[in-house]
């Protein structure tokens, strides 16, 4: 479970910093798109794994 709790805080930040450089440090409009695209899909990964961890923890209190 430590696992994936250290995963899930990875991709959070990973997102972050996507969005970050989206948003700041992107030089061109394809390469802000890149970076917020990026940041969406790790967010929607962090979002499966953060239900993953939660349907493991729901399943270990029975």
């Amino acid at each position: 479970m430590h696992d994936m709790q250290t995963h899930l805080e990875k991709l959070l930040t990973e997102a972050e910093e996507c969005a970050l450089i989206s948003r700041r440090h992107a030089a061109d409009q394809s390469k802000k798109e890149l970076f917020a695209d990026l940041s969406s899909n790790l967010l929607g990964l962090a979002t499966k794994l953060e239900r993953a961890i939660q349907e493991r923890q729901d399943w270990s209190n029975r």
